[in-house]
């Protein structure tokens, strides 16, 4: 797909679920692809996948909530690679609780996680995109960051601010040739959601409109897209992939 292939894309939280299947797809379509996430074990097994299918990735251990590892993640990135082209904010976590029991711990731990550290992440790849004036910044949000959900507050927030962030960045980059969209999945099958009972897993599926929860590749193919040329006329732009839940 032009404007993937060639390029250098960093994928965060990419050892698992969505970030996984960014990485693969990515490399599927050319890019060369920095994998990042705390594990690096199933980091290597992402890495050994798409080296079978003939693609070239690194695995980088990075802890999203830790601004040194995100800095040396990023330096270890550009000394292998040799630039970023792409980031896919992905790396996020939940901490769940009614508001009036919810402790500061977990507020803060989600918020540092799911914003403070994409945040972060594009302060340090920004300069790289800068200099060869073209760039893609992708943050993976939520459903849930548009309509908010009960017992979320705070992935909630996070998942809001990100959209704010995106839409901030993408005004101040976009001279430069550089786009920053959001992705905003509905109920995708991932390891987020394998502990949810049966039960609320039909009910989930019934109130999709396309009559399916979706999957990480759905997620990935939006992404892809908005990381290649023919996607250079937007920016600023939350792409829902819900299967129709939330429209308009």
């Amino acid at each position: 797909m032009a404007g993937v292939e060639g390029r250098v894309a960093l994928v965060t939280g990419a050892s698992q679920g969505i970030g996984r299947a960014c990485g693969i797809e990515l490399a599927r379509a050319g890019a060369k692809v920095a994998l990042c996430a705390r594990n690096v074990e199933k980091l290597e097994e992402v890495a050994k996948e798409i080296a079978a299918n003939g693609g070239e990735s690194e695995p980088f251990k990075v802890d999203v909530a830790n601004e040194e590892e995100i800095k040396a993640g990023v330096k270890a990135t550009l000394a292998r690679f040799g630039k970023i082209d792409i980031l896919v904010n992905n790396a996020g976590i939940t901490r769940d609780q009614l508001v009036m029991r919810m402790k500061r711990s977990d507020w803060d731990e989600v918020i540092n996680t799911n914003l403070t550290g994409p945040f972060l992440l594009v302060q340090a790849v920004i300069g790289s995109m800068l200099k060869r004036r073209w760039g893609r910044i992708i943050n993976i949000t939520s459903i849930f960051g548009q309509i908010g959900q009960a017992g979320q507050a705070n992935y909630a927030s996070s998942k809001a601010g990100l959209i704010g962030l995106t839409m901030a960045v993408a005004r101040e980059v976009a001279s430069r040739n550089i786009t920053v969209n959001a992705v905003a999945p509905g109920w995708i099958e991932t390891a987020m959601t394998t502990g949810l009972s049966d039960e609320l897993k039909e009910a989930m599926r019934k109130s999709v409109p396309l009559g399916r929860t979706g999957s990480d590749l759905d997620v990935a193919h939006a992404v892809k897209f908005l990381a290649s040329e023919e996607a250079g006329y937007i920016t600023g732009e939350v792409l829902k992939v819900n299967g129709g839940i939330l429209m308009g």
